[in-house]
């Protein structure tokens, strides 16, 4: 799917934008205005706050670092009240910047300088999943079952939850992508062209360097609850799969 290609469930959102830089501000409005999505600007967290607690956005994109409220504070607080999506923007490679904003509740962050072409991928990736939840909730009154068991990994795409042996794991939109479609079939090997397909549904290029790169951070992340793990396998050449033990 191309970029002019808009599905018509995902045009008609608005999005909140909270950044103290006026150039990021007005470049990303622009590229979401072309794709149909409304915009709303705030040039801090404390006006975003106030604006968002009296009327949410269907998603918010926070930069971390802001003056008077930094996107952290700004998203624990609206959380009190709404659990409206929020896509975090950090500093190129600050993974502390990234744990602390999963841990705090985003669903996932872009790092500086970003394309908007992948932006609006991953801003899309997390309307979906938020659609997603709501089926979802819609299913589970129904009796259908959402969850995915692999021997000690469990995932709810519901609640866009992990957990790997009962201990919790923060994911991305994009790793629980490609750890869903590893988990789906265990056993079977992924190529990374399939992965990046399971990954990035809009028609954005990405090289193999950035599946390997997300796979490295997935097995970090799992190895922070348990050392050992290794159920995602690498078969060179070919590509990656996860193993049940």
């Amino acid at each position: 799917m191309s970029m002019t290609d808009i599905p018509d469930e995902l045009s008609d959102y608005t999005i909140a934008l909270v950044d103290d830089d006026r150039n990021i501000l007005t470049s990303v409005s622009i590229a979401l205005q072309e794709q149909g999505f409304r915009t709303r600007l705030y040039p801090d967290g404390e006006a975003a706050l106030k604006a968002l607690s009296a009327n949410p956005a269907d998603l918010g994109i926070f930069d971390i670092k802001m003056p008077r409220m930094d996107g952290m504070e700004l998203l624990r607080r609206l959380r009190e009240k709404a659990q409206m999506p929020v896509i975090f923007l950090t500093s190129k490679d600050d993974e502390i910047d990234e744990e602390l904003g999963l841990a705090s509740g985003a669903d996932d962050y872009i790092a500086k300088p970003f394309s908007q072409r992948l932006l609006i991928a991953r801003v899309r990736a997390v309307l979906r999943r938020a659609e997603n939840r709501r089926q979802a909730a819609t299913d589970e009154i129904d009796g259908e079952p959402t969850a995915i068991v692999r021997g000690r990994l469990e995932m709810d795409p519901t609640r866009h939850r992990v957990r790997w042996d009962g201990r919790d794991v923060s994911l991305t939109v994009t790793e629980f992508m490609i750890l869903e479609a590893l988990a789906h079939r265990p056993d079977v090997v992924k190529s990374r062209n399939q992965l990046m397909d399971a990954a990035y549904q809009d028609d954005v290029y990405v090289d193999d360097r950035t599946i390997d790169s997300h796979i490295k951070r997935l097995r970090r992340k799992f190895r922070q609850v348990d050392p050992d793990f290794d159920a995602i396998d690498t078969l060179y050449g070919a590509g990656y799969r996860f193993a049940v033990n």
